[in-house]
């Protein structure tokens, strides 16, 4: 059983990802935030690998990117960060990112050396259904990692059938067809997610985009198994000193 199987094996409700953006805010803040993050209550860290033009993300962490770009960050520095993740950091680790640096560094060799430091999945927004059922799905398989789809409200029964069939891990339900960290109105929300709760799905849901605090936790998690957490965190992160204060004191405002 992969990591993310034995979690929902054991909490299927209330479940917290939180979103990071690697090399932020400072180049070696990595693997500090992700301890951070696991010893204050995450139950999944979502690590974003910066890329210059990220479709699905706001501005904050958009510019959260830039930064870690300009610290220096690339999936080759991300990969030497993240050899001895399994020493300090037990939960679920997935990685989001796009398609581009992706390819660029080679997607055999990504999805071997992200296996090898212990990444349980991936999220890759910009990677067709199609190419993944015909070329890039057994890579990602014969690594053991599991892989995240998005859907979003107004993805239609058929296709999200589909994609959560072809999902192992999650499915990551988008609140809205927005990018990141803009404000939703839950109500809405929660009728869509009520909808999907009725379609008993074979994966896990879990909801992203606009959850920022304990309310819209608590709102998306009335009818999914659990909620993403990124801009939010991002901000929080802003212009710290103090990464383990700062991390304790966003997470205490969420659980």
């Amino acid at each position: 059983m992969s990591r993310l199987k034995d979690l929902f094996a054991v909490k299927n409700s209330r479940v917290l990802n939180v979103y990071c953006t690697a090399g932020f805010p400072n180049l070696d803040s990595t693997i500090p935030v992700m301890q951070a993050l696991e010893a204050n209550g995450a139950d999944i860290i979502e690590l974003g690998m910066p890329y210059s033009d990220p479709l699905a993300d706001g501005p904050v962490i958009q510019a959260s990117g830039n930064i870690a770009l300009a610290n220096g960050m690339s999936i080759s520095v991300l990969f030497e960060q993240l050899k001895d993740l399994r020493k300090t950091v037990s939960v679920p680790v997935i990685l989001m990112g796009y398609m581009n640096p992706v390819l660029q560094y080679g997607f055999e060799k990504f999805c071997s050396d992200a296996a090898a430091v212990g990444v349980d999945g991936l999220i890759l927004p910009d990677l067709p259904e199609y190419e993944f059922e015909t070329e890039y799905g057994a890579i990602v398989k014969k690594n053991g990692l599991d892989f995240i789809f998005l859907v979003t409200p107004e993805t239609s029964d058929e296709r999200l059938r589909t994609l959560d069939t072809l999902s192992t891990g999650f499915l990551y339900a988008v609140s809205s067809s927005a990018t990141t960290g803009s404000d939703k109105d839950f109500n809405a929300v929660e009728k869509y997610l009520h909808q999907l709760q009725e379609k008993k799905l074979v994966n896990p849901v879990l909801v992203g985009f606009g959850i920022k605090d304990k309310e819209t936790f608590e709102s998306a998690s009335k009818y999914s198994n659990g909620a993403i957490i990124g801009t939010a965190f991002i901000k929080a992160l802003e212009n710290t000193s103090d990464i383990a204060g700062s991390v304790k004191q966003f997470l205490r405002g969420i659980i």
